[in-house]
């Protein structure tokens, strides 16, 4: 015996995820999701023979083991990284659904990624091909029934759409063809040209699906018998049931009356009894059944299931659920061991926060593959401790956390505007978080950059132009050019024989006063100490005067060659008096 796979559908906002279970089920979910978009996780039991009816003469003279597929639909892609089992994904298959004319979006790639992170086998269901210009309807049709009968124009527009987005999955490092052309399925991702709208490429996708799961996932879907094992979709209050569990059960089974042992954001386990077990019918959908739940006293794996039962504060989406039986000091062992994070942690580095524990774990996943140290994980809503915490962090561009998913508590964004120089990212795309974090990073690092040059004297070169003296002392307002470095308000000028010559008192560019001005510039300085034509005169290179002290500090910093030689000179000017000046 062999249970029916799990099979997870994601893919960008608004590319069809729900329409073509929709269309499979024979229900109208999406029409009544808000906005037709997906909320929450849905689950939906499809029996063999609903499969093979749909399919029809796709599978005349085929036989299969499987009883059918679960699906499970989730908001956009990241509830797929909340459905963990032992460690990887419960998904034992996915659709990637996928807008044909849009092409590969944001959370496209976000799915890539997670579904190249957990090594879960896909199908490509290359959705909305009725938008193609000119497309005939043929509903329910198979896909090579229907491209048949399509224009020469649309076969050759539609192949072309295929063509590239084949090209960017290679692009994403996946090996991809249209299903019909595919002979080693281990090898290439199997495309399959879907209308959910109308329905066409459904049976094909269907077929695909079995097939593969029948061929080359036999033995990770043998039924085991025992104790019940699954995954917590959702927790939410339900009128007349109270605070409910929405689960997968992917092993054994569970009965009512079960002591169960639930994964918490804590350090413990949940331990309660199942008051009422509820099961959706089939093709019914465990997040918005049209139907009413059947309450049943034994469901085994795999199944979504609704399960009522008292104390299940703190259980999260994507702990792990297990039925205790006899021995329930080894199914909390179990619990705690399935429900902690596999996260690494460094003294100095960013905090991260999740929705769920499979999603934080992808986070933790991706900032590792970009060089990004993790100091402390949580799950849910960014609370004032973690801002607190952020701004203690030694290195500037760590005082940062990245909130996937959650929201920021009241209280934190109070304290947050008590600690500017620490920043929250917000995001339900993994890759736009991290992306977000690194351009401020950037932005950071400029602005750090421009304090140290402030504390730093930097190293600059002025020559006094001829025929630009403009006040001769008290203070002298001559001409210059920058050769090189920087000068600034407030520093000191040094002649080539070691004499300091007085201070930059201000700096104008026509009626612009400045205070700083980089090489290439010609400005107006007023010197206070000299007298043009005694201690200075047109023609002189003077440079400015750098304390000893920063001396080590610029030559370790990024200097441009220009200034470094700047530096040399003023280090050799100082040397004629003290040899060991700036050593």
């Amino acid at each position: 015996m062999i249970r029916q796979p799990i099979v997870s559908v994601l893919g960008h906002v608004d590319h069809g995820k729900t329409t073509i279970l929709d269309r499979i089920r024979g229900t109208r979910v999406a029409a009544r999701e808000p906005g037709a978009i997906t909320q929450h996780i849905g689950a939906t039991e499809v029996p063999l023979d609903v499969i093979l009816k749909i399919c029809g003469d796709l599978v005349k003279g085929r036989s299969f083991k499987i009883p059918g597929l679960l699906f499970i639909d989730t908001p956009g892609h990241h509830a797929f990284s909340t459905l963990r089992a032992r460690g990887g994904a419960l998904a034992d298959l996915a659709i990637l659904v996928i807008d044909i004319n849009e092409g590969l979006r944001p959370q496209t790639l976000e799915s890539l990624r997670i579904l190249k992170q957990y090594k879960t086998p896909f199908v490509v269901a290359a959705n909305k091909a009725d938008l193609v210009p000119g497309w005939r309807r043929h509903p329910d049709a198979p896909f090579l029934v229907s491209f048949a009968d399509q224009p020469e124009s649309v076969q050759e527009l539609l192949d072309k759409r295929l063509y590239e987005l084949v090209g960017r999955l290679f692009d994403q490092g996946f090996s991809a063809d249209r299903y019909d052309k595919i002979e080693d399925f281990q090898k290439v991702i199997a495309v399959v040209p879907t209308s959910a709208k109308y329905g066409v490429g459904i049976p094909d996708l269907l077929l695909v699906l079995v097939g593969l799961a029948q061929r080359f996932l036999e033995e990770e879907l043998r039924l085991e018998e025992g104790l019940g094992e699954g995954t917590i979709l959702e927790v939410k209050e339900e009128r007349g049931l109270g605070v409910t569990l929405d689960a997968i059960l992917y092993k054994g089974s569970v009965k009512r009356g079960d002591t169960v042992v639930l994964g918490t954001a804590g350090e413990e386990p949940r331990v309660t009894k199942v008051k009422a077990l509820l099961k959706p019918r089939p093709l019914d959908e465990i997040r918005d059944p049209e139907n009413r739940f059947d309450s049943v006293s034994e469901v085994g794996a795999a199944a979504g299931i609704k399960i009522a039962a008292a104390d299940v504060e703190g259980v999260v989406a994507g702990a792990p659920l297990r039925v205790a039986g006899p021995d329930l000091a080894a199914a909390t062992a179990q619990v705690k061991e399935a429900t902690r994070l596999e996260v690494e942690l460094s003294d100095e580095g960013l905090i991260a926060k999740a929705d769920a524990l499979g999603s934080l774990e992808g986070l933790a996943f991706q900032m590792k593959e970009e060089d990004l140290q993790i100091r402390q994980a949580g799950l849910g809503p960014v609370s004032r401790r973690e801002i607190v915490a952020a701004a203690t962090v030694r290195d500037p561009l760590r005082r940062a956390i990245l909130a996937f998913n959650v929201p920021i508590l009241a209280e934190a964004k109070e304290e947050l505007g008590k600690h500017p120089d620490v920043q929250v990212f917000e995001d339900d795309v993994v890759y736009r978080l991290i992306e977000g974090y690194q351009e401020w990073v950037g932005e950071r690092r400029a602005e750090l950059e421009t304090e140290r040059r402030r504390e730093v004297v930097h190293p600059g070169k002025v020559l006094l132009l001829p025929d630009y003296v403009f006040r001769v002392s008290k203070p002298a307002i001559v001409g210059v050019r920058v050769l090189a470095g920087r000068i600034r308000v407030g520093q000191s000028l040094l002649r080539e024989d070691g004499r300091i010559v007085g201070r930059i008192r201000s700096i104008r560019n026509k009626e612009i006063s400045l205070q700083e001005v980089g090489a290439g510039s010609e400005v107006a300085v007023a010197i206070e100490g000299p007298t043009v034509g005694r201690q200075i005169k047109s023609e002189d290179l003077l440079y400015v005067d750098v304390p000893e002290g920063h001396v080590r500090r610029l030559e370790a910093s990024d200097l441009k060659h220009d200034d470094r030689e700047v530096l040399e000179t003023v280090k050799a000017i100082k040397r004629k008096e003290d040899p060991f000046w700036g050593s």
